[in-house]
């Protein structure tokens, strides 16, 4: 008798993959076998996604090519710009991501290519300008604009200055910058499998990327750091551990908390925690922070779970000056160098992902005509 099969694929092995690697026992997070330790905060964003997509940090010369590149890549397509407005005014933002990236692949010098070379360009592409997709599609429907890139400044700096309509500090840009760093990629998560199965039948990489974004969008996945601000905000802060409690004892779930691999702390939030703190107390209300340390160590004391990456994230963002509902397109900013970075790998040793099934319904029915049933 065939094995039952595992519910959610846990711990099967779906992928062999020399980009990620997760010690979920230890709690320690590698890129391409670098601790995330240290890279984040210590390593840029377009250091990251050269690592990612080319398979090595780069060197001066190297990044700057790179970063030459990336600037290049940022110029929106005329179909894509065209349609900014109608899709802000109809579509929520990750809809509008998974709609305007399609697009964008019409207009792509390389769409007509899987080769190494061609991947790796609409790669720098894709990573270039989602940010500003997004904040492009937040000006669109709030009726404002937003400044042209500014090709002196980083992924990270431009996408503050472009979202709040200020410029950034220094160290916003640097924690904003470790943030991408930390969201960069994470092994065989649900949207980087769709991609991965996407691009498994030889489809092309936007329409890979397209798979990933519409799986990002799911609240099982992207969406949890939205909702995380949206409990805070609904929260006394005199009232927080109570109305926790309260919440467990009635079987809620409380976003941000435990993760399916990690058995400690995610390493990532570790990270994100002391840039919460940081960046309450610079704002001189660290009324989130506190309450989300009150809420951490409620669920711990309860549940024994520790925060995985959302929990952190919602604030660091939210004191950035990020509106909530833009925080799992932000994750997609971060995360499209490492989606794109899993379809070059697949497609370059590639195999069809077509796994099995256990049949549930009924056998050997009787077929009756029509008039009869």
């Amino acid at each position: 008798m065939a094995d039952k099969p595992t519910k959610g694929l846990a711990d099967v092995v779906a992928a062999s993959t020399a980009l990620s690697d997760i010690d979920g026992r230890a709690g320690r997070l590698f890129y391409r076998g670098y601790d995330i330790h240290d890279l984040a905060g210590r390593t840029t964003f377009e250091e990251t996604a050269h690592l990612l997509q080319h398979g090595s940090l780069p060197t001066r010369e190297q990044l700057a090519d790179y970063g030459a590149e990336l600037v290049r890549g940022r110029s929106l397509g005329a179909l894509v710009e065209s349609n900014i407005p109608e899709i802000a005014e109809k579509q929520g933002p990750m809809e509008a991501l998974r709609t305007l990236v399609s697009l964008s692949g019409a207009e792509d010098p390389d769409k007509d290519s899987n080769a190494a070379d061609a991947n790796r360009r609409k790669a720098a592409r894709l990573t270039a300008q989602q940010p500003i997709l997004v904040a492009r599609y937040h000006a669109a429907r709030t009726g404002g604009t937003v400044p042209d890139p500014d090709p002196e400044l980083s992924i990270a700096a431009n996408f503050l200055l472009q979202i709040t309509g200020r410029q950034p500090s220094p160290r916003e840009v640097e924690i904003f910058d470790a943030c991408l760093v930390l969201h960069a990629d994470h092994t065989m998560n649900a949207s980087t499998f769709a991609a991965r199965v996407c691009a498994a039948t030889l489809s092309d990489m936007h329409s890979a990327i397209v798979a990933a974004i519409g799986t990002l969008k799911g609240p099982l996945h992207g969406g949890a750091n939205e909702q995380v601000m949206r409990t805070l905000e609904s929260l006394d802060p005199s009232g927080v551990a109570q109305a926790v409690r309260d919440k467990l004892a009635k079987g809620e779930k409380i976003m941000g908390f435990g993760h399916r691999v990690y058995k400690t702390e995610d390493p990532r939030a570790t990270h994100l925690r002391r840039m919460s703190q940081e960046l309450g107390e610079a704002s001189g209300d660290d009324t989130f922070y506190r309450m989300s340390r009150e809420m951490e160590e409620v669920v711990f004391a309860e549940k024994g779970l520790y925060p995985n990456v959302d929990f952190y994230a919602a604030t660091v963002y939210h004191y950035l000056g990020i509106p909530t509902d833009l925080f799992t397109p932000v994750f997609s900013v971060s995360r499209m160098s490492g989606w794109t970075a899993h379809v070059i790998e697949q497609h370059a040793d590639n195999r069809l992902i077509r796994p099995d099934s256990e049949y549930i319904g009924e056998r050997d029915q009787k077929w009756i005509p029509i008039d009869e049933r």
